[in-house]
């Protein structure tokens, strides 16, 4: 087999991390190679190395070194010369028998990773800590102590022809509709991509195209991932990133938190309603300002029409010029606060706030009442933050409508909106499900949480009596 070491030789030239190992047995000499900054040098030397050199007069053929020398937990043949570079290149190591024509792997894995942390991105008062993490493995073994089923599957994929990343795809056989499995398996078989470093290259095949909504579904947390995979979903693992992809992701998902499912139920429901509110706040309320103090005054109370007179009397710009003013303002505020170290970040925030919104209307550029209605819209987008990019997308179109036509122009773009979502779909599923849909899936928590016992019934119900149109 000196060709297949000169082939890996000539791939994987000028990189000092590769390893070669020569052992002479009465076979033949045994080449093992590995890649160092991949592997555990001290695993390959105990369990690799160290017994061919022991039994180097007893090696007998492929077989014989299999089952009684090798004592490493994984152990396989190369497919072709290919297949060996990858897994190369994936942290096993190869052994490369001169006299025979077939060469074997070892798992040798021993790169440095991250611990399993506390995931930052969705913070809870009680539940599951954990989060997943880049090493696709963890993250397998993360799903498993959550769903000790026979049933649940993991199918492995290799994307990407210049990074041959690793992309598991997992689900519950039996729970998971096929139509829904055949439809992501063969998209994912499809994918024509150079390289793939983020679970963002798989959301963007999947997602529907022109639209700031997100058809697709993340979490850092396997707890939601294992609720979601139960359900009937199916999760992508990419290798390399801490967030795990769900489809079908449905619009109500994204006022849904895992604090819901582990604090009381009375109290979850006070505070998604809050959060469903105040969507509609962020997204809707500067529009209604504009629209109210621009042609209805009269929909407004006297006193405070006079009160809001007099709060704009020294702002030289008009209304909608103020709001988009102040807007853009808190918008440079939020990002720099996001981009800078975190405590700066959170001081720079909440200082640079206070200080613009009294410097603003101190120097006329804005009024008190307007520094309000921004300042609430822009808090009230912090409780949904997934939602954060269709509010900053969509509330400057809603304030230009009301603007030009008043409440007319508010209801045709607000009519607008809802016809757009209503439009979007997950992988085949309406995006708006339950509303304005005969479909059926496995999704019983929908605008307020029920009692858990009833929300996990759903994962016992057969799936072949549902109707589906996917």
């Amino acid at each position: 087999m000196s060709e297949y070491i000169k082939f890996i030789k000539e791939k994987l030239d000028k990189n000092m991390d590769v390893k070669y190992r020569e052992i002479n047995t009465a076979s033949g000499i045994v080449h093992v190679i590995f890649v160092d900054a991949l592997c555990d040098s001290k695993f390959i030397s105990e369990y690799i190395v160290s017994p061919i050199t022991i039994n180097r007069n007893f090696i007998v053929n492929i077989d014989n070194i299999k089952s009684e020398i090798l004592e490493a937990n994984s152990i396989g043949e190369v497919k072709d010369f290919n297949d060996g570079i990858i897994h190369l290149l994936s942290g096993d190591a190869l052994i490369v028998f001169e006299n025979y024509n077939k060469v074997i792997f070892c798992e040798a894995k021993g790169f440095s990773k991250r611990s399993i942390e506390v995931p930052v991105t969705e913070n809870v008062i009680k539940g599951p800590r954990e989060g997943f993490v880049e090493n696709f493995v963890d993250n397998i073994a993360l799903i498993r102590r959550k769903i000790k089923n026979p049933n649940l599957k993991f199918e492995n994929f290799t994307l990407g022809k210049k990074s041959n990343t690793v992309v598991i795809m997992t689900y519950i056989k039996d729970v998971a509709q096929e139509d829904l499995l055949d439809r992501i398996r063969n998209k994912l078989k499809s994918i024509d991509i150079e390289f793939l470093l983020d679970s963002n290259y798989i959301e963007e095949q999947f997602k529907e195209s022109r639209t700031f909504f997100d058809t697709v579904g993340y979490s850092e947390k396997p707890d939601i991932v294992a609720s979601k995979i139960l359900e009937g979903r199916v999760g992508i693992i990419v290798d390399g990133t801490a967030f795990v992809i769900t489809m079908p992701h449905f619009f109500i998902e994204n006022f849904q938190m895992a604090d819901d499912y582990y604090l009381n139920k009375y109290y979850s429901n006070a505070t998604r309603v809050l959060r469903e509110i105040c969507f509609f706040i962020a997204l809707f309320l500067p529009g209604l300002y504009i629209a109210f103090t621009t042609y209805h005054f009269s929909l407004i109370p006297s006193v405070f029409v006079f009160r809001l007179a007099v709060s704009r009397a020294g702002v030289p710009f008009p209304t909608i010029v103020e709001i988009y003013l102040m807007m853009f303002f808190f918008g440079i505020l939020r990002e720099a606060g996001i981009r800078l170290p975190q405590p700066v970040g959170q001081a720079m925030s909440i200082v640079g706030a206070l200080i613009l919104g009294d410097s603003a209307v101190g120097a006329g550029l804005a009024s008190q009442v307007g520094i309000i209605i921004v300042a609430l819209s822009s808090i009230s987008s912090f409780l949904v933050p997934k939602l954060y990019s269709v509010i900053i997308a969509w509330s400057p179109l809603i304030i230009l409508f009301a603007s030009l036509l008043g409440l007319p122009g508010f209801y045709i773009i607000t009519i607008t909106f809802i016809a757009h979502v209503a439009s979007l779909e997950s992988v085949g599923y309406p995006y708006l499900y339950p509303l304005g849909t005969w479909q059926i899936f496995k999704f019983k928590d929908i605008l307020i949480r029920g009692d858990l016992g009833n929300i996990s019934k759903n994962i016992g119900e057969d799936h072949n009596n549902e109707k589906n149109n996917v």
